[in-house]
């Protein structure tokens, strides 16, 4: 094995590992610790505020789907159902939450907020999530 194939593969693996932390860890912990400082901390009801809000709104809702899709997925036998038409729904769906997740979670970006960074990293964990379990 050359010097290439090593450095190939570690970037392959690298980027593997940074998927599986971000979407199957980073995601949960960030979502628990946004939701915790939106609980804890004053409300900011700024349109910046309210972008963030809506970013770890759709990021939860994501996860909510990922849960939904695996209960469901086990319900009806081996996992993971790719023939299965209301997974595949489901796969959509909780990419395109994510990935909307993801363009309010960058536009509260713009000012000061509680959860500003807490939106979009969780937005961008599940979107992580949805391409590392092969949705399109």
């Amino acid at each position: 094995m050359n010097i290439k194939e090593l450095l190939w593969e570690t970037v392959v693996l690298g980027c593997l590992w940074a998927f599986v932390i971000g979407g199957y860890i980073a995601a949960p912990v960030l979502l628990v610790w946004g939701w915790a400082r939106w609980v804890r901390r004053p409300r900011q009801w700024t349109i910046w505020a309210i972008l963030s809000l809506a970013g770890l709104t759709l990021a939860t809702a994501s996860l909510l789907v990922a849960v939904s899709v695996s209960v469901y997925s086990r319900s009806i036998g081996d996992f993971p159902h790719f023939d299965d038409p209301l997974v595949l729904r489901m796969y959509r769906w909780g990419e395109l939450l994510s990935r909307a997740g993801i363009v309010f979670g960058i536009a509260g970006l713009w000012r000061p907020s509680v959860i500003r960074w807490h939106a979009l990293g969780c937005a961008v964990g599940m979107l992580m999530f949805w391409m590392l379990t092969g949705a399109e």
